[in-house]
């Protein structure tokens, strides 16, 4: 498909700099399958769900990932993308131009990486050097990395370290948030266990490839960034249990949603998974573990804007995005939730 067909045009007071507060005071849009569209907010969610049905989230936990630095007199960005091992991750470079094979750049805090390889989409493999754990380092020298429509607004600070965190974050390891999640507060999650709605939790570690534009002019032509993901036995057996008794399985954003399909056969069971993911969900695709999605609202022409269009349809998504527009909800990641049911 065309990538334009994904497109539209977003006022730039739209996008949300900050996060609703409380959290779980954003607005939600509700787009069932046909049908008028529901203005409701995210403490709507018990009311909107039924008994039995169960909450997929991601419990990856963001990490001070977007260093600054030098190489000799020369100044670099570094935005770290997917852990290869203890030691090495692969990152995307800022001014890359001034950092060669066998470099050794500086990042302060005492956090120094030898550039040990350029890969073939431009990003380089950086290895760390000292005794202390990669993370720890990090906290030191890094910072949160907000979305470049975010950072491009205004500085990122002390705020954003919890702002950018969801209450569910566990696993060490993402350089994005699973933003659908920033919205719930223990509040919420005591209501909705209330209403008899359950709740899992699997393992994404979202990458920065998340925000790179799709520069094809076909969806064919786009090569998919690839994320690791774990989803455990246990964890899939119940949620294979939840779909046999009639409930349904919501994921609370399209990188939970990602995983599961990734993680499903042909006949519709969810099974375990630990490893890489590059799945890439366009219209047409027929989708196997999920029965709704609750996520933010998308990027023009993004990865995540096709795979909603693949969940409800795109001339369903595009009328649902231009209702968000003429309403006033606050767009990307800080921004107001939606409540997909197809």
């Amino acid at each position: 498909m065309k990538v334009d067909l994904f497109d539209f045009e977003l006022p730039p007071e739209r996008i949300a700099l900050r996060p609703a507060r409380p959290r779980d005071a954003a607005r939600m849009l509700v787009v069932p399958k046909e049908g008028p569209f529901e203005d409701r907010g995210v403490r709507d969610l018990p009311n909107l769900l039924r008994a039995g049905d169960i909450l997929v989230f991601n419990d990856t936990r963001v990490i001070p990932a977007q260093l600054e630095g030098r190489r000799g007199q020369a100044r670099i960005g570094a935005t770290l993308h997917k852990r290869i091992d203890l030691r090495r991750w692969q990152a995307f470079v800022r001014n890359a131009k001034r950092l060669r094979v066998g470099d050794v750049a500086e990042f302060g805090g005492g956090l120094t990486a030898i550039a040990e390889q350029r890969l073939a989409d431009g990003s380089f493999v950086l290895h760390f050097e000292g005794d202390e754990p990669v993370e720890v380092l990090l906290e030191r020298a890094g910072r949160m990395p907000l979305p470049p429509y975010i950072a491009g607004k205004r500085d990122t600070d002390e705020r954003d370290r919890e702002d950018y965190q969801t209450m569910f974050a566990a696993e060490d390891g993402a350089v994005a948030a699973p933003t659908a999640a920033l919205h719930f507060t223990p509040r919420l999650v005591e209501a909705l266990e209330r209403a008899g709605v359950g709740r899992e939790t699997l393992t994404l570690h979202v990458g920065a490839g998340t925000f790179l534009p799709v520069k094809a002019e076909d969806t064919d032509d786009h090569a998919m960034h690839s994320e690791w993901g774990r989803i455990e036995p246990d964890m899939a057996s119940r949620l294979n249990a939840v779909r046999k008794a009639g409930g349904r399985v919501i994921a609370v954003g399209t990188t939970s949603l990602r995983l599961l399909e990734s993680a499903t056969d042909e006949g519709g069971v969810i099974r375990p998974f630990a490893g890489d993911t590059d799945i890439f969900i366009t219209p047409g695709y027929r989708f196997r573990a999920v029965d709704g999605l609750m996520t933010n609202f998308h990027l023009p022409k993004s990865t995540l804007m096709m795979l909603v269009s693949a969940l409800m349809g795109r001339e369903r998504m595009m009328a649902a995005y231009e209702h968000a527009i003429a309403n006033e909800y606050r767009f990307y990641s800080y921004g107001d939730s939606s409540l997909l049911l197809p």
